[in-house]
């Protein structure tokens, strides 16, 4: 790993503080042409294809960092783990001998089949259409090409990116050798590849792949202009696929009548030959690159993935008539979660657990006995019964389901890791990239590596065991040869274990290395020596830059601000090292001189915005133990100060180039609050908004920057160990697609206020508060690179999250927080025939608050599967969901909406396609899926009416742009509940059923269908839409519940705006806002909530979210569904 590193106040473990950190090298890092934020999926199923090539722009959304998400998913589901280590024993499910014939499946041809249907522009209510963009790619039929996604090839060659040439400042911290990458990092495939047929298999080898070199997309890292980018994200390329056929629009108006058509004759086409694979489709070749001061960086992970997706049957099957049949259906655990977040009752406790390795057992070489007694073919296991969408209705099972169980040996999934914090799409893993192809479904992790666990084992040792070839950490899944051997599960290398390792601290004996911390643990935090740090750990370094124009004044943020940090001052996460400092500005820059000895602070004012300059630059950022009086004092004056202010004018890129200027020799955190659109000086920007086209169907525009201002300064803030946090609290546009890239390229956040005002939006105000007090306290790891590896054959490509890509496989992170999440997507680049697992490994390096150098090791275990029905049996439907969501954003940006949203709609065409005409056995009529995807079309149709995709509502451009960067940033659990909302029924809570915590007892109500028809007048229903609740109170609700819970009279009486619940002491209040406040504990942001009734004006946002009713603009889920099988039985 690197020596630079987060740091942060994870894990109690007490270790000396090491005096070492991040080094900065003295080479510069030099900008990848065409980096972008673009969905750089690289594999071969690629949902997200472009309908025409388009150049990237200067700052489109970067992929993000590489980070595997550990898939957690098995065939059966079961309660949802309670401890960190091992999920309590869940039933396993049987699957076929791993190495026999695939069972229930026609022959498989291993050549490239159709793409995935995209469908075409939306008319009126513009159906899911499918137009030409798709994840898959190679179509079968040789037709005008359809855009898709291609989940896991490589992205052709692109033509030329846009370069940024300006090299970061000053010393960079750390950067890849030139060596290890030339040998040891092939590039992987880099971007999603759009539709382009995939190459041929190219075995894995360190060296540099024949082929034209393909520009990066990613604007996270620096390559030399004019040579072949590293192999970063290189942007995915739109290529044409002249073999599918543009689909037909979906339909308008109410649902067609189907008249059952005859099913077809001849034998199903199975294996027809799709075009020959384009000989242009290589991966990127490796440009030189800066030298990596980071320890050993030798993945060897690269190399190209396999042929394209196989073919697809195009008979037609008799349509059922429009109506459901009411057959419920059997909720089983394997069925794919629900949106609600799963965490919330039973977090994992990461005790140790009694995983006995004797010498040579279990390895991933050991296992082919016990994996191969498991069988399919006994019984067809519940994640793969049949259902007819169709005809079942009620398929949202009542409670959130955990996430898939892996079809592991019971002693190896026990201790696999927490599913919250590492999580892949398909829990079987293919045995080869044309099984994955076939299976048209996107292989990808999702990852929250530095989550709060409430127990994290902390190991403190001089020796650190590693894998000598690619310095993989040592884990529950090596296998020991002896006592004296273990060999690697991800290169097989048979390494020595060191004297040291005999040892087991925690039963204090000797001889059992097997018994260690270090291989009981999936999530383990070591507390690194000296070798892991090129210099002293950086203090904890908080530097607030505040917007005082009039319009900020106007907002009254400034005094919440304010306030709130003194009321947490003494909890900011730091040392007796901790530095802070304040940067105000609206048409000049002003600085507060807060030396020790001063009687007050002094106010320093800038007025040359063009070449911005530090007055004092000692006495700026001051030691906050030794100044505390000081920053008091300014924090108490800074409201009065600026309250007759008639400054309108916002010189916000002159206030950051000051503020880089200032934490450059330390690095640190720079939170930044804006209130308008900067429009003086460097990084000004016009309005780009014309709020007439708001609703309009036709594709949105200025998705993408309107300069590379900010991404640059962001790379060179990443250069130094800063990162950004934006802040942003306006009633007017901002254009946080610019304005976003400083946070984005940084590794920071974003917080978005719309319409925020201290006296007309009391709800903002609250969320305000609560989310800057979590701010300010949580804990933070600074100088921090996170490494993603995996086993060799497997290969990771395009990162999604906040962060800067230093090398292939190293996410650079100034800062990390524990409530980021990351996405990565993964091909398969040599057949993995002879293994029975896989393994993936999150290695995050950070400096915590206290100067401590740590590292945070996540390792998860997976199957792999030589049939198409296993791979389907083990989806993830929740993790493919949220996959497809960053795909999607990225392709929004780098090609279109509309090509966003028809690509998504043929992911699910595509995937169910392939269940139909590979799996099933028995063809039948309607439109089937098995039981554990069953509720992806919901989730695909919920996307499509979600405010980042959704069309023909009116949508604020910034509020757009927000709800993409939430999608990609935001852990899994918490972006479900803002694809999916939860919708329970208040008004009759009982404690049956209800959880106790903390002596308080929570209700646990039935989670129900997002349909009017699931709601009463007689009634109150909660939604829980992630950012934000709503209480819609019918209008006959029951008295008692109004009085009881609302305090007043009756219905007519209920105020318009309210947001908080009155502390009333009846029982019905007290179950109420139990529920409610446990639903706002188990996520790091604060919703507010809001209080409705039928004349609300906020009713009409309740009432977007009915996502299985129809709209003006979007189809009702019973018409999706009959689009989908129309499509599915051309």
């Amino acid at each position: 790993m690197s020596t630079a590193g987060f740091n942060s106040q994870n894990g109690t473990g007490t270790g000396q503080a090491y005096a070492n950190g991040p080094s900065q090298n003295p080479v510069a890092l030099q900008q990848l042409p065409g980096v972008s934020y673009s969905m750089t999926h690289q594999q071969t199923y690629n949902p997200m294809q472009a309908k025409a090539p388009v150049p990237p722009g200067p700052g489109l959304y970067p992929s993000g960092p590489y980070q595997p998400v550990p898939p957690v998913s098995s065939y059966q589901p079961g309660p949802p783990p309670t401890s960190f280590p091992s999920p309590p024993g869940q039933p396993l499910l049987t699957r076929p001998p791993m190495g026999g014939p695939p069972s229930h499946t026609p022959p498989q041809s291993a050549s490239p089949s159709p793409g995935p249907r995209l469908p075409p522009a939306q008319g009126t209510p513009p159906p899911p259409t499918v137009s030409s963009s798709s994840y898959y790619p190679n179509p079968q039929q040789p037709q005008p090409m359809a855009p898709a996604w291609q989940y896991n090839t490589p992205p052709p060659p692109m033509g030329t990116p846009t370069s940024m040439s300006a090299p970061p400042r000053g010393p960079v911290a750390n950067h890849v050798n030139p060596a290890a990458s030339s040998t040891a990092l092939p590039p992987p495939p880099s971007s999603v590849a759009f539709s382009s047929p995939p190459p041929a298999h190219v075995s894995h080898t360190a060296t540099q792949p024949p082929g034209p070199r393909m520009p990066p997309t990613s604007a996270h890292r620096y390559t030399q202009p004019g040579t072949a980018p590293p192999p970063m994200n290189p942007m995915a390329p739109h290529t044409y696929q002249p073999s599918r056929a543009p689909y037909g629009p979906p339909p308008t108006g109410p649902p067609p009548t189907m008249k059952p058509t005859l099913p077809p004759t001849g034998p199903p086409m199975a294996n027809a030959t799709p075009p020959p694979p384009k000989a242009d489709g290589t991966a990127a070749g490796n440009g030189p690159q800066a030298p990596n001061s980071y320890n050993h960086v030798d993945n060897k992970m690269a190399g190209l993935p396999q042929p394209g997706p196989p073919g697809r049957h195009l008979g037609h099957y008799p349509s059922l008539p429009p109506g459901y049949q009411n057959t419920s259906t059997s909720h089983n655990a394997t069925s794919p979660m629900h949106p609600a977040m799963q965490a919330a009752t039973q977090p994992y406790t990461q005790a140790p657990q009694p995983y006995q390795q004797p010498p040579g057992g279990p390895g991933p070489a050991q296992l082919s006995p016990s994996l191969a007694a498991m069988s399919l073919q006994s019984s067809t296991p519940e994640a793969l019964r049949v259902v007819n969408l169709l005809q079942e209705r009620n398929l949202l099972p009542p409670t959130p389901i955990p996430a898939p169980t892996p079809c592991l040996p019971q002693d190896l999934q026990k201790i696999n890791c927490n599913p919250e914090v590492f999580r892949c799409t398909l829990t079987s893993i293919p045995q080869t990239q044309s099984l994955l192809n076939k299976a048209k479904m996107p292989l990808g992790l999702l990852l929250h590596p530095f989550k709060d666990l409430s127990q994290l084992p902390v190991v403190t040792s001089s020796t650190i065991v590693r894998c000598r070839s690619c310095r993989t950490y040592i884990n529950p899944f090596v296998s020991f040869l002896d006592q004296r051997r273990w060999k690697c599960n991800l290169c097989y290398r048979v390494n020595d274990v060191p004297e040291e390792f005999m040892y087991n601290p925690v039963s204090r004996s000797y001889g059992e290395p097997h018994k260690r911390p270090e291989v009981q643990n999936a999530t383990i935090e070591f507390i690194a020596p000296s070798e892991y740090m090129l210099r002293p750990p950086q203090p904890a370094v908080y530097l607030f830059v505040l917007d005082v124009s009039h319009n900020a004044v106007e907002t009254g943020y400034l005094n919440v601000f304010c306030q709130s940090l003194l009321d947490n001052i003494n909890s900011l996460p730091g040392d007796t090292r901790t530095k802070v400092g304040f940067i105000t500005f609206d048409s000049t820059i002003h600085f507060y001189n807060l030396q020790e000895g001063l009687s007050q602070p002094q106010m320093l004012i800038v007025s040359d915005i063009e070449d911005i300059f530090l007055p004092t630059p000692d006495s700026l950022l001051v030691n906050l133990n030794e100044c505390k009086e000081l920053v008091q004092d300014l924090l108490k004056s800074l409201p009065n100060l600026f309250e007759k202010t008639m400054e309108t004018q916002s010189a916000l890129g002159s206030a950051l180039q000051a503020a880089f200027k200032l934490l450059s020799p330390t690095g640190g955190r720079m939170s930044v609050f804006q209130t308008q659109l900067p429009n003086l000086g460097v990084g000004a920007l016009q309005s780009r908004e014309d709020p007439n086209q708001r609703a309009s169907a036709k594709d949105i525009q200025h998705l993408s920057p309107a300069t590379d201002f900010y991404k640059k300064l962001a790379l060179d803030c990443s250069g130094q160990q800063v990162a950004v946090d934006l802040f942003l609290l306006s009633a007017q546009y901002c254009d946080l697609a610019s304005l976003g890239c400083i946070s984005r390229y940084s590794a920071g956040s974003i917080y978005h206020y719309p319409s925020y005002h201290h006296q007309h939006n009391p709800a903002q105000v609250e969320c305000f508060q609560k989310d800057l007090k979590r701010y300010l306290t949580r804990k933070i790891g600074f100088e921090a690179v996170m490494r993603i590896r995996c086993t060799k054959g497997l290969s990771i490509h395009t990162f999604h999250g906040n962060f800067f890509v230093r090398s292939t496989d190293l996410l650079s992170l100034p800062n990390v927080n524990p409530d980021a999440g990351f996405a990565v997507q993964m091909s398969i680049e040599e057949n993995l025939d002879d293994m029975q697992v896989v393994s993936f490994q999150a290695a995050l390096l950070y400096t915590s608050s206290k100067g401590e150098r740590r590292i945070r090791v996540h390792t998860l275990c997976l199957p792999v599967v030589n049939s198409l029905s296993d791979i389907f049996a083990g989806a993830d439907v929740q993790a493919i969901t949220g996959l497809l969501a960053c795909m999607a954003v990225d392709r929004s940006v780098t090609a279109s909406l509309s090509d966003a949203r028809d690509a998504m709609t043929n992911a699910a065409i595509d995937s169910l396609s392939s269940y139909r005409q590979s799996v099933l056995t028995i063809q039948q009529p309607g439109l089937l899926a098995p039981a554990c995807l069953r509720l992806f079309p919901l989730y695909i149709l919920a996307l499509l009416k979600q405010k980042s995709f959704r069309t023909g509502t009116s949508t604020r451009l910034d509020d757009r742009v927000f709800a993409m960067c939430q999608l990609k940033y935001q852990p899994l659990a918490y972006a479900m509940l803002m694809i999916h909302p939860a919708l329970y029924r208040v008004d009759d809570l009982t404690d049956e059923g209800a959880l106790n915590i903390n002596e308080r007892t929570i209700p646990q109500p039935r989670l129900l269908q997002l349909s009017v028809e699931k709601l009463s007048r007689e009634g109150a229903f909660l939604m829980d839409a992630g950012m934000v609740m709503y209480l819609w109170i019918g209008r006959n609700c029951h008295p008692n519940f109004l009085t009881q819970v609302l305090g007043v009279p009756n219905y007519a009486a209920v105020p318009d705006n309210l947001y908080l619940l009155p502390e009333l002491d009846t029982a019905e209040s007290q179950r109420t806002r139990a529920f409610i406040g446990w639903l706002r504990d188990q996520r790091p942001f604060f919703p507010s909530l809001h209080v409705i009734r039928d004349e609300s004006q906020r009713k009409a946002s309740f009432m977007q979210n009915m996502i299985e009713d129809r709209t003006e603009s979007a189809l009702s889920y019973y018409e999706f569904l009959l689009h989908l099988q129309q499509q599915i039985s051309k």
